[in-house]
């Protein structure tokens, strides 16, 4: 009797991932991502308060403000992922979408006063709503996908993301230092989460060097997300619900500052 074959062939392998019982759960995730966020709000609030007020006359100051922002960005791609984890795993969208909205139209006057000192200013939106606008783009290429096939429904997911991108710069979505549009950068991260996911090497390869083009940082917040695993690592269910918090709180203790 012939013995039956049990291995599997190292080409079946490649491009999936293996569950891991040690790495970054969704929640070390988030409170890394909280580190990074609260240096972006620190570049603005604590670093001119510890130098005594104007940055821009002291170089110290602002090489420090500067530093904290660009570091700041290793947390774009783990926001992305984590957008794309929760869209992907929620029982209701709407829900998701909602109250991504709600966060974001929240946060939109402290981040005003942190970044600009007024109460309402179009000059950069807040880095929620580039959240937001990929959560919505995600959801309309899903719907595409059901109720279009072809040539047509290429067109229309190419015409949509460009729609996505768009809003991301007329809105200036986290348009900070004039350098990093980070509406834009985050769409194109959930982008590559979306399309990519089920090929892990490749996905991964893709964010890195898209993150190492964006002036380096972003690439390192990919390197976070390489040794992830698939667990939310939650001991409370209203765990989640802290994290909703974290934004808004840091930057009304910035207007405080």
């Amino acid at each position: 009797m012939k013995q039956q074959d049990t291995k599997t062939d190292s080409t079946e392998l490649i491009g999936r991932r293996k569950r891991r019982r040690h790495g970054l759960t969704v929640f070390n995730l988030k409170v890394i991502g909280a580190v990074f966020m609260f240096l972006s709000v620190a570049s603005v609030t604590l670093v001119p308060a510890m130098f005594g007020g104007d940055i821009t006359k002291d170089m110290t100051a602002l090489s420090v403000a500067v530093l904290c922002e660009v570091v700041s960005w290793c947390a774009i791609p783990i926001y992305a992922w984590l957008l794309f984890d929760g869209y992907r795993h929620t029982h209701n969208r709407w829900m998701y979408l909602l109250q991504l909205l709600v966060l974001a139209v929240v946060c939109e006057v402290p981040y005003d006063c942190v970044t600009t000192g007024k109460t309402f200013d179009l000059s950069s939106q807040n880095p929620v709503f580039g959240l937001l606008i990929a959560l919505i783009v995600i959801a309309a290429l899903d719907w595409i996908s059901k109720h279009y096939e072809g040539a047509v429904r290429y067109v229309f997911m190419v015409v949509l993301v460009i729609v996505g991108l768009l809003w991301n710069l007329m809105l200036r979505v986290g348009l900070r230092q004039g350098v990093m549009n980070v509406g834009a950068i985050t769409l194109a991260f959930v982008m590559v989460f979306y399309l990519l996911n089920k090929r892990e090497n490749t996905m991964m390869i893709t964010a890195g060097l898209m993150g190492a083009v964006s002036l380096i940082a972003p690439a390192v917040g990919v390197a976070f997300l390489h040794y992830r695993r698939d667990e939310l690592g939650y001991k409370h269910a209203w765990t989640k619900w802290v994290f909703y918090l974290l934004y808004p709180a840091m930057l009304l203790v910035g207007m405080a500052v």
